[in-house]
Order: structure tokens, then C-alpha cells, then sequence
């Protein structure tokens, strides 16, 4: 094997042992990334769910929300479609929380069957419309519209 052979092949096992560390590290992080939830029906058939912090995950029931802005006080039905889990929260929910919205609740099931939270976070799109009627401002780009 001459010399100039020898040093493309330690340059292509270096760039594979490269490639390979990088894919380990994104891999491993991603999936520590990940928000892992219980949706109500899982949550009604877990036997370990009153013992231990974790998430809640569901729409948000028409016609469920009580909320007090000023008392930081929210009340509000999670459910999955088929079963329906009564939660109270302290501290206001997130600007854009709403009836039939996403939402996913960190906190602990009490034995009244209620889920006992300070932590809401709420699923939104990632698209953005301008309102209706929105005409860029002379020197204004304009806005981006979903779609």
C-alpha cells in the first residue's frame, strides 16, 4: 500500500468515526429530548399514577374552563375522547389557552380524582397568519401568511 493510500484511508476512517460520534450524540439527546405524557384513559388504568409527578395530556373540554385571572386560579377538563380527567391549576395558564386547545399538565393526581397542577403548556401551531386586514406600514416587509 503506497503512501498517498494509507493517508486516505486513515482520512476516511477518521471522517466515518466523525460521522458516527455525531449521529450517537444527536441520538441521545434527541431522545432525552422527548415529553413523555399520559393521556386520561392511560392515566384512569395506571395503578402508580396517585404516587408520583408526572404529565397529562388532552384537549381541553368545551365548556370545562373556569378561569380567575386575577385569583391565578384555573379549573378545566383534560380528555382523551374517551375518558375525561378534572384538573385545577394555580398560577395562570399560558396566553393562549382555550377550550378545545392541546394542552399538556405536569403535576400529581390527588384521591379525589383530580389533577393537582402549577404547569400548563399548551400545543400551537407553527404557522402564522396576519390578521385580516393587515397592509404593511411604506418600508414594512409584510407579514408571512400560513399555508
Amino acid at each position: 500500500m503506497t503512501r498517498a493510500m494509507q493517508r486516505r484511508l486513515t482520512g476516511l476512517v477518521a471522517v466515518a468515526v466523525a460521522g458516527a460520534s455525531l449521529w450517537w450524540v444527536s441520538r441521545t439527546d434527541l431522545e432525552n429530548a422527548r415529553v413523555f405524557y399520559l393521556t386520561p384513559t392511560e392515566l384512569i388504568e395506571s395503578a402508580h399514577a396517585q404516587t408520583s409527578t408526572f404529565r397529562l395530556g388532552g384537549m381541553v373540554k368545551a365548556g370545562s374552563l373556569e378561569w380567575d385571572r386575577e385569583a391565578q386560579f384555573a379549573a378545566f377538563t383534560l380528555t382523551d375522547g374517551l375518558e375525561d380527567i378534572p384538573v385545577k391549576c394555580t398560577g395562570n395558564p399560558p396566553q393562549l389557552f382555550r377550550e378545545g386547545i392541546g394542552a399538556i399538565v405536569e403535576g400529581k393526581l390527588g384521591s379525589d380524582g383530580v389533577f393537582q397542577t402549577d404547569r400548563v403548556m399548551v400545543k400551537h401551531s407553527n404557522e402564522y397568519s396576519a390578521p385580516e386586514g393587515h397592509t404593511p406600514q411604506a418600508g414594512q416587509a409584510p407579514l408571512p401568511t400560513g399555508g
